[in-house]
């Protein structure tokens, strides 16, 4: 079956995304949302919380615990995927749909006299190397190109696997300085967007593709510290931001963004469907 991966999701955007993509997309399609709490259905619970749904998502829902530092419990997730959902990769009805990646975390260095070597380095495992080690373990479950892809309603046509990134990331844009960790770690994410992407090309040709996304400034604790100083309008709630991934991810994983998916995959593109340059 067609199955939709969000991790983590207990809350923040990935919270938020989960109870989206929920109320918006087909009930017969699983959704697997990760916490890395070991009380899975105090999450469970949580997400479905307040949706009044006019069906039973309870049993869609599937929240499995996972501890996105360590690559064991990324790869005993994987497995538990493989045996549920991905039992015959040969079967196009078999495949990861969309896969949604939201690890995050910001120690603000203004100077380089202020980088820790201990938080810098937390910084590069959650923000970098959870991302590879989910690149590592979920591109398996993604398309290959001798597939059909079923048409799916609410869903992109092709499949996608999304990492958030930031637009602070980018080099070329980056006329402030500071934030030496963050900036690297969502630098270095923006590679591997790409070069994972480039060979997801090769094996999956047009049925998938890999992307990071810029959500903007959320009201998450990740930047409480920043809201003051954000410009009226540009404080985002996780439930807008949510949205309005979701629908850049679902124009450009049906070659709306860029022109066809060549113009979309491999890049970074923020909330409102425009592209942060590299």
């Amino acid at each position: 079956m067609a199955w939709i991966l969000v991790t983590p999701a207990s809350r923040g955007i990935g919270y938020a995304m989960t109870r989206h993509l929920l109320s918006t997309t087909p009930k017969s399609i699983p959704i697997v949302a990760t916490t890395r709490a070991s009380d899975s259905k105090d999450t469970h619970d949580s997400i479905l919380s307040d949706l009044n749904l006019d069906h039973d998502a309870s049993s869609r829902l599937d929240v499995q615990t996972c501890d996105l530092l360590s690559e064991t419990s990324i790869s005993n997730l994987a497995g538990y995927c493989k045996d549920r959902y991905n039992t015959n990769p040969k079967d196009h009805n078999h495949h990861l749909r969309l896969g949604i990646c939201l690890p995050g975390m910001l120690h603000p260095e203004k100077s380089p006299s202020q980088i820790d070597h201990d938080k810098a380095l937390d910084t590069l495992k959650l923000n970098l190397l959870s991302p590879m080690m989910l690149l590592k373990h979920f591109h398996p479950f993604l398309p290959k190109k001798s597939m059909t892809l079923p048409i799916i309603p609410s869903l992109p046509s092709s499949s996608v696997l999304a990492f958030l990134s930031a637009r602070v990331g980018s080099i070329s844009d980056n006329s402030l300085g500071g934030w030496y960790s963050y900036r690297a770690s969502k630098a270095g994410l923006n590679q591997l967007v790409k070069t994972g992407d480039l060979f997801q090309k090769i094996t999956s040709k047009d049925n998938a593709a890999i992307v990071g996304l810029h959500p903007g400034t959320v009201k998450t604790d990740l930047s409480k510290e920043f809201w003051g100083n954000v410009k009226k309008g540009r404080l985002f709630t996780p439930e807008y931001s949510a949205e309005r991934l979701y629908d850049v991810l679902l124009k450009g994983g049906s070659g709306e963004l860029g022109g066809e998916l060549e113009g979309f995959r491999g890049r970074c593109w923020d909330w409102a469907g425009k592209e942060v340059p590299p």
